[in-house]
């Protein structure tokens, strides 16, 4: 009984268990500067999934490219050096209450010449087993939710420095199995489908005589169709998100190398606005049956509390990387999320460690403010580099 009531909290705080009505009423204390949080279905797409991010606290937009690029900027790709890869990562989920809730990711990409890639990965969210009860508590059912995206994307130059990417998402998000909800509404899975386009630029400069790569990214991810479990309620936005920043990475020596990336991250879907007792809206303008196209634009200028509450919706990311000799990282980073606005703040480290064909990177999660459901567990994942084994196969031969 125990487990079904942590798993319950699980979804409900997840914010995709068929939200009525996401309006839920403000009152003034709470927009003077209590919780007024965005919510929006299938959240599990903004969860950090590769262990190099994670460890860079959830920087990516702009970091060197790797096999998990897709879900950072798809737009990296097309400056990778290495001709394909794929990366396999897990991480445990709400490790403290439940041991069957888990995120598992696995992306790739191949180059096609010098100047473009395309690149695929399933993204799968395990909510483990729940047994659901009728109001006196009589059994009625046991599932296994899950969600899961699954993405492709090309990437191509479109200059000596510059380039662009187009991705596109199916998602499947089953939360019940079509078991009746309360007073006989019929459920059903949730399935979207969504795109997400962005830029890469970089270009070596010099820092106090030091070469230095400079880089910049931009991605708008998660542009699509909203999302319903029943039949007879409104739908919800799907995780609309702008992603941008900058990065520097320089060669300290021949052997080592250090990178700073930071990230800003803002949700472009309606923010909820202040409802007086007969339910009509006194503060903002965030519509939550806006249009896609409308409510993103909205979404910069809709909130109650004005540009002082939109720049508190900016998230801050922050990571550094060092290699020793191409071969050993060691990460840092740390994650911002304002107070009013979901009280996100967490310590990040972890760990890199290249061999021949393989790679394996860690990453640990330290909240500062509150509970974190990756909070006190280990994620990984684990990279292959098919030039190496290339080249190792004609050593041998």
């Amino acid at each position: 009984m125990k487990n079904f009531i942590n798993k319950l909290i699980v979804i409900a705080a997840f914010g995709c268990f068929f939200t009525q009505n996401i309006n839920a009423q403000i009152t003034t204390g709470e927009l003077l500067g209590q919780v007024n949080t965005i919510t929006t279905a299938v959240p599990f797409l903004m969860i950090a999934p590769d262990a190099r991010a994670g460890a860079m606290g959830d920087a990516g937009v702009s970091s060197e490219p790797d096999a998990n690029s897709l879900h950072w900027n798809p737009a990296k790709y097309a400056f990778i050096e290495k001709d394909m890869g794929i990366s396999i990562s897990y991480s445990p989920w709400l490790r403290k209450l439940v041991n069957d809730i888990n995120l598992a990711y696995v992306s790739g990409y191949k180059k096609i010449g010098k100047n473009q890639a395309i690149a695929a990965s399933l993204l799968y969210f395990s909510l483990g087993d729940i047994t659901f009860t009728d109001i006196v508590g009589n059994t009625i059912g046991q599932f296994k939710p899950s969600e899961y995206a699954v993405d492709l994307c090309y990437s191509r130059k479109l200059a000596d420095h510059f380039s662009g990417g187009i991705s596109l998402r199916y998602i499947h998000s089953n939360l019940t199995g079509g078991i009746d909800l309360q007073g006989g509404q019929k459920s059903h899975a949730g399935n979207s489908v969504a795109t997400d386009v962005s830029v890469y630029y970089n270009k070596e400069i010099e820092i106090s005589k030091q070469k230095t790569l400079f880089a910049f990214g931009v991605n708008i991810s998660n542009i699509g169709a909203k999302i319903s479990y029943t039949d007879n309620t409104e739908k919800d936005f799907i995780p609309i998100n702008l992603r941008l920043g900058p990065s520097l990475t320089t060669n300290l020596d021949k052997y080592n190398s250090l990178g700073l990336v930071f990230d800003l991250n803002k949700l472009m879907v309606p923010t909820p606005p202040h409802y007086d007792t007969a339910g009509a809206i006194i503060a903002g303008s965030g519509d939550p049956n806006a249009g896609i196209v409308s409510g993103m634009f909205g979404s910069f200028s809709d909130a109650p509390g004005g540009y002082k509450e939109e720049l508190r919706e900016i998230t801050y990311s922050v990571g550094l990387e060092y290699w020793y000799d191409k071969q050993f990282a060691v990460r840092a980073g740390y994650f911002y999320e304002h107070a009013t606005k979901g009280n996100r703040k967490y310590f990040t480290v972890g760990a890199g460690l290249k061999y021949n064909v393989f790679g394996l990177n860690l990453a640990y999660l330290i909240p500062t403010e509150q509970h974190n459901p990756l909070e006190n567990t280990l994620r990984f994942s684990l990279l292959f580099d098919f030039d190496a084994f290339k080249d190792q196969n004609k050593k041998t031969n």
